[in-house]
């Protein structure tokens, strides 16, 4: 039978097209190629490449949009490779695997979504002109995206391999997003490797324009939309959520996941035929157990150390302190054991051994008494402390402490130059409000190295989207707002420390919020059927339970909504019980909240910025420019303000301080002051004619000074008291729509006791009228000299 890869499609019929060992330069493939009547390079080029043309491909229609799945044209030899098509927008998505020689005793998978800017025809902006350095911000949240989803769905021991998953946007519409179609496609490509997966799961979003639910909109229809849910789901169950939206109630939230989960379920249905059509066999794996002789032994060494008692301390470090006391402790008698000391691959479990066994007793805790590692019950918040204005220098400064975990958080007013502008696949992006999270090691008693973590970007990311509905627009507050949260301790929620806090500093800067905003993270504890959802919860018990859902809003509704789970799936009734613990908690923390600071401050900092905006003639733009940015870089060299301007005419001046805003502020109305009658002005002489003078009396407004008007006695020629470049004070006389009469005789004759008399001037005196009467004969005489030599 002729290999695929050989077939010539384009050859006559019943003609035999094939050469053993590939296409060569021989005299057959010469007369093959004159009896196809194809040239010899284009026949040689049937044969090398007709299999890679002809890739297993799946397609389903989700949302009123067709989505296609393929994989055999790109990337063969990856474990994985899945094309992932939306209109015109195409996702490779590729998993390679690779052996470890060591256990690492954490699975390695990694995930990096990148953004090729060929895929919207761009150029990428940067001095390399690639897509080179550390991943954009949204390529982190997307890559963020990918990975929680498909983690938890790879066995958590035994599965000795380095595993990479990489996302390459490599054609973009600007309709069709690429992060749900990249979230799709990773779950695919892993069912299509080798690798043990517990999936499929597939991505999709939800929108709602005028109250009707809309999956996977354009970006168009997303600027319409009040909601903006990215979720993952598999057949039965939500496995991730990540929002915003603008307070929308609970109850909307819930019925827009479940029915966003129910709409792409085809997509789950085509990963499992293309799996079919198309995966490779999976590799034999088998779940790696504890010894049980070990793990009896462990635990009863452990129950004998006071485990329990441990586990019951509420303070954070004092617990840790005594978990690794009886870690210790168990460690000690196992050396000593014969049994055990000289089995050292054994010993190397005990951690494991340990870490499960905690959480079986805090977990059996909670599900039968109702009571947490610090004492509370399931529904309690932790005590909050809350003050503002604790930083002298700043604009704005809150600390927000909620349990052991406490957030020092900073506004920063800035001018509309601050914004930050990112490359992107659809254009530039402008940030007039940033939120940035940190967390650095000293706030969980750590030494690490310092440095910007995927961690830190999300969770900014999430504050920022729970804060941005309440920021106000351009027009009511044109300021550049900059938020840091310092988590500077941690002991779980940190991310809605940074909303709480992010709140206050704002209200205490002087930003005219629309709404407090508060946020709290639930828990989930989860054993067959039952269940019990915890608010607020710990760090021990994010580690120990089966979910971390957070919930940001304000009294109205919820703006910001992150969810990650450790279980297959997380049912409808479990999120409404969570939503509305979450409702109860989110109402009593902003209490808390307006008692500290019950609305933004009337003024702001006197060490933020001052700002004053102008409405110019857009003409004379140019002129407070200057050739070269000169008149501008000379206003902000000399006030130290930050001038923009907006070719509508509207200029914006932030300055700081007050008197060099009125300074600045001056200096741009020099150049857009129009004369006044009766008015002096130290003018400058442009041009002089036989008629008079022409001066500069504003930049750009220039006046006629007859010659009658140059002096108090009769001038012969205009010259004689003009001269070009010099300084002349003149009085504006008339102004006759873009015509202006001006006057140095009236300015002299004030000078001499005479007041001005506007009806004097404003009329054309004798030698003015003499003078015109002769400048018009002398164009009539003109015109029939013209005539005559015609």
């Amino acid at each position: 039978m002729t290999p695929p890869l050989f077939q010539q499609s384009n050859a006559r019929p019943g003609t035999n097209c094939v050469m053993k060992g590939g296409p060569e330069k021989s005299g057959k493939v010469r007369a093959l190629a004159r009896f196809c009547r194809k040239p010899l390079r284009q026949t040689q080029r049937n044969y090398m490449y007709q299999d890679i043309f002809t890739p297993a491909r799946i397609t389903a229609n989700v949302g009123g949009r067709e989505i296609i799945l393929e994989t055999g044209r790109l990337a063969n030899q990856a474990q994985g490779a899945v094309w992932v098509q939306c209109g015109g927008t195409v996702v490779l998505v590729t998993v390679c695997a690779q052996e470890l020689d060591s256990d690492k005793g954490f699975f390695p998978l990694t995930v990096e979504y990148s953004e090729r800017m060929y895929a919207a025809g761009r150029i990428p902006g940067n001095f390399f002109r690639r897509e080179i350095g550390r991943p954009s911000e949204r390529e982190t949240l997307v890559s963020r995206l990918i990975d929680r989803p498909i983690r938890p769905l790879f066995p958590k021991k035994g599965l000795n391999m380095e595993v990479q998953v990489l996302a390459n946007v490599i054609s973009a519409d600007q309709e069709n997003e690429s992060d749900v179609l990249a979230l799709t496609g990773a779950s695919a490509a892993v069912m299509l490797s080798p690798l043990p997966f517990a999936g499929p799961v597939a991505g999709g979003r939800v929108g709602r324009i005028d109250g009707q639910f809309v999956l996977n909109p354009s970006y168009a229809q997303m600027s319409h939309s009040d909601l903006n849910l990215v979720f993952a789901a598999s057949s039965d169950a939500l496995t991730m959520v990540e929002g915003d939206a603008l307070f929308v109630p609970e109850d909307v939230i819930i019925d827009a996941l479940e029915w966003g989960r129910q709409q792409i379920q085809p997509l789950v249905e085509i990963q499992n035929s293309l799996r079919e059509l198309a995966g490779k066999a999976k590799m034999p794996f088998e779940p790696v157990d504890d010894d049980p002789v070990l793990v009896a032994q462990v635990q009863e060494l452990a129950e004998a150390a006071g485990l329990d008692a441990a586990l019951r301390i509420p303070e954070k470090l004092a617990r840790k302190d005594a978990r690794a006391a009886v870690k210790n402790t168990v460690m000690e008698h196992l050396a000593n054991d014969p049994a055990w000391a000289e089995n050292g691959e054994a010993l190397k479990a005990v951690p494991d051994i340990l870490a499960d066994q905690e959480k079986r007793l805090v977990r059996s805790r909670i599900l039968n008494e109702g009571t947490r590692i610090d004492g509370r019950d399931t529904k309690t918040v932790r005590p909050i402390q809350i003050q503002t204005g604790v930083l002298p220098r700043t604009h704005g400064s809150a600390i927000f402490r909620r349990g052991e975990t406490k957030a020092l958080a900073v506004t920063t007013l800035g001018a509309s130059s601050d914004e930050q502008r990112t490359d992107g696949l659809n254009g530039d992006v402008v940030r007039r409000f940033m939120l940035h999270y940190n967390f650095p090691p000293f706030s969980v008693g750590e030494v690490k190295a310092v440095r910007l973590s995927r961690r830190e970007i999300g969770h900014g990311a999430l504050a920022e989207k729970s804060l941005r509905p309440v920021i106000p627009s351009d027009d009511d507050f044109p300021f550049t707002v900059r938020v840091v949260s310092e988590t500077v301790e941690s002991n779980g929620s940190s991310s809605m420390a940074a909303v709480c806090g992010g709140t206050l500093s704002l209200m205490d800067a002087g930003v005219p919020v629309k709404a407090p905003v508060a946020g709290v993270a639930m828990g989930l504890i989860k054993d067959g059927d039952r269940f019990v959802v915890l608010t607020d919860i710990l760090g021990d018990e994010d580690a120990l339970g089966d979910m971390d859902f957070k919930i940001a809003g304000t009294a109205d509704g919820i703006t910001g909504i992150q969810m990650d789970i450790k279980i297959t799936g997380l049912t409808t009734e479990i999120m409404r019980r969570a939503m509305q613990q979450a409702h109860d908690g989110r109402l009593h923390i902003l209490s808390e909240m307006i008692k500290a600071i019950g609305e933004p401050r009337k003024e702001l900092s006197r060490y933020a910025p001052q700002h004053a905006e102008l409405f110019v003639n857009p003409d004379i733009i140019r002129l407070i420019i200057g050739p070269g940015g000169k008149n501008i870089k000379a206003i902000t060299t000399a006030t130290g303000a930050s001038v923009d301007i907006d070719d509508s005419g509207r200029i914006s001046i932030f300055a700081p301080s007050a008197e060099a805003l009125e300074k600045a502020r001056e200096m741009v109305s020099y150049y857009d002051q129009r004369p006044e009658v009766g008015k002096n002005y130290l003018a400058k002489v442009r041009k002089i004619m036989e008629i008079g003078a022409i001066v500069e009396v504003l930049p750009n407004v220039e006046a006629l000074v007859h010659v009658s008007q140059l002096d108090v006695t009769r001038v012969a020629q205009p010259g004689d008291v003009a001269h070009l470049g010099e300084d002349m004070l003149v009085k504006v006389i008339e102004i006759n729509g873009d015509r202006i009469r001006a006057s140095r005789k009236a300015v002299l004759l004030e000078e001499q006791g005479h007041p001005w008399n506007p009806e004097e001037t404003s009329r054309p005196n004798r030698s003015e009228k003499n003078e015109r009467r002769g400048r018009n004969d002398r164009n009539a005489r003109g015109d029939r000299n013209d005539k005559g030599r015609r």
